[in-house]
């Protein structure tokens, strides 16, 4: 996978983006829950799944006997060292990594059962042409037809890049290329409007590489360098694939346009403010910004006639974009949408073209050495492109009630904690916290399933053209998308990236709205049967971190309508700062890797989510039982139960480079360090012992509390 933070794929590998996800600060994705792993690079000697064996047991909990894989453990490390290792030293150490994944973790397992159940669903439906989800499957499965077609699927579309020769002709190329999946220097998107969430907002911002992350280009790293030697030569190859000439200058001369793209970007740590991301702007405004560039043709192309108004995220670097793509000779511009062009589509056209994509995506960037399966790979495109129509009959057929009525107890008893921390919180003022509680109140949990699912009957699918169903349906939800603008935003609505089978969830600050898929409410996160410790301590800690979202330093910056607003007295916002500013300080000392740290101030906002979460699904489990004394099981104590169940969530092996990666791209903190935030929980010292001269120990006063 490719993780981004706009037009990202959902979870850690399989959903293949089709349209842009909203702009950082105004989602903030579970884990996207993207989570990184202490590392290993190979398979495991014995050459075993890496999966723990997982005990059925007629009528009770999927693993083990309360919930818990106690074989997983290494009780060999002490708790108060390493808590990750304690908890899963022993699945870790013989843990092997997929030959065609990047990580093995729960993630990646819920999504291969997902991806499964998927394929069944799909399958049975194939079987008979006329179905739209079983003739997409179908058409990806056919590579007799595939190969056969070559480049045709997408030879209109590289015609009109050909055609071409003037700079006002390419903006408009820029423009339809966007609405058929192939983001160009800008991303453009629709989603509500942060000061006026009612209403739909068309959104622009940063945008056009095509390795992982802006730095990428820009560090001297030798790892780092080792990527762009890979991209350079994935360059050249695809166009030779294309039939181009003169392959090896051409590609060198985008490679130095996207390098200059680069520099004029703003790094990640600058878009995760959330009022200097918000700008809005007409288009007669942005062309008078930079002239030089053909924005009326652009906005044109883009369906804006009647629409004059956008947010502008990153304004300063639009404006340094437009003027270099203005600046940049109209021959290396047309190859560099051809060759954005070819890298999107690249995955459903020829085995060549598969390979070359695989090749750099795959063994460069993630050190996999296989490709996923082709089942796996249609099914994930079929359920990225049209899941609703494929979450109907998964959540029949795989989401029980009583699955749901427990979710929804839990969901409920974590609200309840969250209020009374709110209620309680000493350094927060009475106004701002009773606007706290406020927007507490008026958040909408959507659990398993949306509330209304979508209606693909104008999208038009043909069993013979994989690449033109991609790109139709690319360009159906960019007009329904845009079908949004001047009409009031429906805040139900779930993001296409997020289907009820994917394996996720999100808090979407504009909406007030917090969502978990059916995918992800499955073990170990969660079990209607297990230990209710166990499932407190993860899916219970992952419900109470999504919702603190809503009040880190980019969801505080929301009320309870969603608008984005001054609602803190300039005194909470003070003391705010200070104790997340003792929290980066914490983070900035970890070093996953030799010489790479994790950057405190990139990661704030789920660092704090992740010590809420904590905290919150604590207590929420203390209260759920009212007051009797939880039982011990297998010599472990209800508190005990309660933590190793938030450990379990996070067991993972990574290969090296993914990790590295993630280093700079990533808003999440590695596992180990995910996990260690209990060091900060009270809770967990007379749990497990922990006192001092354990590595983890912090004293009282210098544990960070937040909520």
């Amino acid at each position: 996978m490719r993780a981004q933070l706009r037009g990202f794929e959902v979870i850690t590998g399989g959903w293949r983006q089709l349209i842009p996800m909203p702009a950082l600060g105004a989602i903030a994705v579970v884990a996207a829950l993207v989570w990184t792993p202490p590392v290993r690079s190979e398979h495991s000697p014995n050459g075993s799944s890496g999966q723990a064996a997982i005990p059925q047991v007629a009528g009770g909990p999927e693993i083990g006997a309360w919930g818990f894989d106690l074989a997983g453990m290494d009780r060999s490390i002490r708790a108060g060292d390493d808590f990750f290792g304690y908890a899963n030293g022993g699945w870790a150490r013989h843990a092997a990594i997929p030959a065609d994944q990047g990580v093995n973790d729960v993630f990646s397992r819920l999504e291969q059962l997902s991806a499964e159940r998927t394929r069944a669903i799909l399958e049975a439906v194939a079987r008979e042409p006329g179905s739209k989800i079983g003739d997409f499957y179908a058409s990806f499965l056919d590579r007799r037809i595939v190969d056969a077609r070559g480049l045709t699927p997408i030879a209109p579309t590289l015609g009109l890049i050909d055609a071409a020769t003037t700079p006002a002709e390419l903006a408009g190329v820029m423009g339809r290329l966007a609405r058929s999946g192939v983001t160009g220097p800008f991303e453009v998107w629709v989603e509500a409007d942060d000061k006026n969430p009612d209403s739909a907002a068309f959104q622009l911002a940063q945008a056009g590489l095509g390795l992982p992350s802006r730095d990428d280009y820009l560090s001297n790293d030798a790892e780092i360098a080792a990527h762009r030697t890979a991209y350079r030569a994935y360059l050249i190859r695809l166009l030779s694939l294309a039939g181009a000439s003169q392959t090896i200058p051409r590609a060198d001369a985008v490679l130095a346009f996207e390098t200059a793209l680069a520099k004029a970007q703003a790094p990640l740590v600058d878009i995760q403010d959330v009022d200097s991301q918000y700008n809005p702007r007409t288009t007669d405004q942005l062309a008078k910004a930079t002239p030089s560039f053909a924005w009326p043709a652009l906005f044109d192309a883009l369906g804006l006639a009647s629409h004059s108004r956008l947010i502008a995220r990153q304004p300063d670097a639009i404006a340094r974009s437009a003027a270099l793509i203005a600046a940049t000779p109209v021959p290396v511009f047309r190859d560099y949408l051809r060759l954005r062009t070819l890298d999107t589509f690249a995955p459903y056209l020829a085995q060549p073209f598969v390979d070359a994509a695989f090749e750099f995506h795959g063994k460069a960037l993630e050190g996999t050495s296989e490709n996923q399966p082709l089942w796996k790979r249609a099914s994930d495109t079929v359920a990225l492109a049209m899941g609703d129509d494929i979450g109907r009959i998964y959540v029949e057929r795989y989401f029980p009630s009583k699955a749901k009525a427990e979710a929804d107890a839990l969901v409920r008893n974590v609200l309840d904690a969250w209020d009374r921390h709110l209620q309680g919180l000493r350094w927060m003022s009475p106004k701002t916290r009773s606007r706290a509680r406020a927007k507490l109140a008026a958040l909408v949990m959507e659990i398993g399933y949306p509330r209304h699912w979508r209606d693909y009957s104008e999208l038009a699918i043909q069993r013979n053209d994989l690449a033109g169903n991609v790109m139709r349906s690319n360009a159906f939800e960019y007009d329904r998308l845009l079908h949004k603008l001047g009409r009031p935003y429906d805040k139900t609505e779930w993001y296409t990236q997020l289907p009820a089978m994917g394996v996720n969830g999100y808090a979407n600050h504009k909406t007030n709205q917090v969502v978990f898929s059916a995918g992800l409410l499955q073990p170990p996160f969660f079990d209607a049967d297990a230990d209710a410790g166990v499932n407190y301590g993860a899916i219970g800690s992952v419900i109470a971190h999504e919702i603190g979202h809503e009040f880190d330093q980019q969801g505080a910056r929301y009320d309870e309508r969603g608008r984005l607003s001054d609602w803190w007295t300039p005194t909470d916002v003070k003391r705010f700062k200070s104790l997340t500013a003792t929290l980066v300080a914490q983070y900035n000392r970890y070093e996953p890797l030799p010489g790479k740290h994790i950057d405190g101030k990139v990661t704030l906002a789920e660092n704090i989510a992740d010590l809420a979460g904590v905290t919150i699904a604590y207590d929420a489990y203390k209260t759920s039982l009212h007051g009797s004394p939880a039982p011990v099981l297998d010599g472990f104590s209800g508190d005990q139960r309660f933590f190793l169940g938030w450990a379990q969530i996070w067991r993972c092996v990574y290969r090296r480079p993914v990790l590295l990666q993630r280093l700079m791209t990533d808003i999440h903190s590695p596992v180990q360090q995910r996990v260690a935030t209990v060091r900060n929980v009270d809770a967990w010292y007379p749990a497990f012992g922990v006192g001092t001269g354990k590595r983890l120990y912090l004293p009282p006063a210098q544990r960070v509390r937040i909520w």
